[in-house]
């Protein structure tokens, strides 16, 4: 994930309000300018190679205040990992500014490893409004939303024409398309991501959700998974591999795997983030002109989309928080996030830019986008997130291998998380 946003008003004032946020990094005394500086912003691999370029318009007009950039891992368990491990390292730790995935903000700021942000130094009104909730930690906020992101449902228009039927609404709508028109055509019906890593846990909790269930609630305390609703939702993905609609192959995609599939005609239908529509209709794609997107389904109606996403945090230990304030506010511009689509094809957080004209002719999904967006739901909160993570991801797998009833996983699954949570 990749963002970035500037500020273009307010930086004098910025610099006052901010007396007590710097005061971890500089001493009664100080002149005005001690906690600006050079800083290192870490974040997971870029893809689109965007983020570079637009971080150079920063150092050219801040030559005092150049931010070094480091790319780790594409894969967001590694990227995790190696920032828990640098964080974990006190004042000894490299990085000042944190571009995060959406999830780990509670886990972050339950640890102490970022600090909190005065939420009138940054436009969080002008920003979708559910993105906000995603940034913030017992009432607090930890991290300023840059990029957010919900699933959608990418489809061969061409194929549904041909049959002369609407994209599905409802999961009954997908499992029938899947299971009869997809081989008509020699595709394989419906796939998201499904190897037991993050992606799945977005993939079960959209499921659970759309059908009106949850996993946890209180921040982690009350665990809610043991339901109807869930049962029904992980039975859903459970059946279709049974039944074949859904490929056993896909129980080792992630989002590359998935898009790829895709994009070379193997799949009628996909579940996953905007980036895979991008792919799918650009040229050299076998698929291009054919894709089109709406939002999940569910049982009766759209379903309910996972928000994903990144945050922007500055870590505890940052040398130059001021600087570190002054970057985010500048990456989550009005200016700097229109480029954070036109050049990296990531869905901003601004709420204006889903209605502009221009942007909507290059990038259709936009309307739709916006509309799962709004409708969406973060991932449970919880301080032992990664935890949670990890046990939901195990569970939901060996019910979709058929390694373990759907009913029978779910009251697995809620005892495992309550243990988590008596830890």
């Amino acid at each position: 994930m990749r963002w970035i946003h500037a500020a273009g008003r307010g930086l004098l004032v910025l610099v006052v309000v901010l007396t007590g946020y710097v005061a971890a990094g500089a001493q009664a005394g100080e002149p005005p300018q001690a906690g600006r500086g050079p800083l290192t912003l870490a974040t997971a691999g870029d893809l689109t190679g965007y983020l570079g370029p637009l971080l150079e318009g920063w150092n050219r007009t801040h030559p005092g205040e150049k931010v070094t950039l480091v790319e780790l891992p594409d894969s967001a368990d590694e990227t995790q990992a190696q920032m828990v491990t640098d964080l974990r390292d006190g004042d000894r730790s490299r990085f000042d500014v944190l571009n995060i995935d959406v999830n780990w903000t509670s886990e972050f700021a339950a640890a102490g490893w970022i600090r909190p942000l005065p939420r009138d130094r940054f436009p969080l009104k002008t920003f979708l409004q559910p993105v906000v909730d995603t940034a913030t930690y017992d009432g607090q906020l930890y991290a300023v939303p840059y990029v957010t992101n919900a699933g959608l449902l990418l489809y061969r228009k061409d194929v549904l024409a041909e049959e002369g039927v609407a994209p599905p609404r409802t999961w009954a709508e997908l499992e029938r398309y899947a299971k009869a028109i997809a081989p008509k055509h020699g595709l394989d019906g419906y796939a998201g991501q499904f190897l037991p890593y993050e992606g799945l846990t977005v993939n079960a909790a959209e499921a659970v959700y759309s059908a009106g269930g949850s996993i946890l609630g209180d921040e982690g305390e009350r665990v809610t998974v043991d339901s109807a609703a869930a049962r029904e939702g992980i039975g859903f993905l459970a059946r279709g591999v049974r039944e074949g609609w859904i490929p056993r192959e896909a129980l080792t995609y992630k989002e590359e795997e998935s898009k790829q599939a895709f994009q070379d005609g193997r799949l009628l239908f996909l579940r996953n983030w905007p980036y895979a529509y991008v792919g799918a209709s650009a040229p050299g794609s076998k698929i291009a002109g054919k894709v089109g997107a709406v939002p999940l389904p569910g049982p009766d109606g759209p379903g309910t989309s996972v928000l994903g996403g990144s945050n922007l945090a500055v870590s505890a230990h940052a040398r130059h928080p001021d600087s570190a304030a002054r970057l985010i506010a500048y990456l989550t511009s009005e200016r700097v996030q229109r480029q954070v689509l036109t050049r990296g094809a990531l869905p901003p957080v601004r709420a204006d830019l889903y209605q502009d004209p221009a942007l909507i002719r290059r990038f259709p999904y936009l309307p739709t986008l916006r509309t799962s967006v709004l409708a969406a739901e973060p991932r449970p909160k919880s301080p032992r997130y990664d935890q949670v993570s990890l046990v939901v991801q195990a569970v939901v797998h060996d019910a979709m291998a058929g390694h373990q009833a759907p009913a029978a996983a779910m009251r697995r699954l809620a005892r495992e998380l309550a243990a988590i949570s008596r830890r």
